[in-house]
């Protein structure tokens, strides 16, 4: 269901921005305002336009948004507070907990439109860390973070030793 929200999201945000597009155009007189004259084949190619989109929107979701691995190494007691601030510095503030799970949200409400409110970060606890789940270019950054920070702690760690 959420992947079917997703898509019918995308699809409403890329007919806002060209309907947004086309109005600026013609409201700075660059095009004509009639579809019959503003496209090649007048409505016809709004619904060409329109079937792409739907296409578009369909697939992003499955490439848009994935769950990745990242690891942490330590008790959840140890890091949790690492986690928060990191998310924290990032822009992100810590929406719920449950047991060892963690779900994130963008601070900014611009920042969240913006991701059409597809903002949530989540980390489920596993044996060698967090799988952390959302959208594909931010958990990426975020990770490479993550860990970067604790290998460098643990790295750390064990030269005082």
């Amino acid at each position: 269901m959420k992947y079917v929200v997703r898509a019918i999201k995308y699809f409403i945000w890329f007919a806002l921005i060209l309907t947004l597009t086309m109005v600026i155009m013609a409201a700075l007189g660059l095009v004509d305002p009639k579809p019959e004259l503003m496209f090649r084949e007048g409505m016809k190619s709004v619904w060409q336009i329109a079937i792409l989109f739907g296409v578009v929107a369909f697939v992003y979701p499955m490439t848009g948004f994935r769950k990745q691995d990242a690891i942490i190494p330590g008790e959840y007691s140890d890091i949790r507070d690492k986690i928060i601030r990191f998310m924290e510095q990032r822009g992100y503030f810590l929406e719920k907990e449950e047991g060892e799970n963690m779900s994130f949200r963008l601070r900014s409400k611009f920042g969240a439109f913006m991701k059409m409110f597809e903002d949530r970060v989540t980390m489920t606890r596993t044996i060698d860390g967090f799988e952390v789940e959302g959208m594909r270019k931010e958990i990426v950054r975020l990770i490479s973070g993550l860990e970067y920070m604790f290998r460098n702690n643990s790295e750390d760690d064990y030269s005082k030793s």
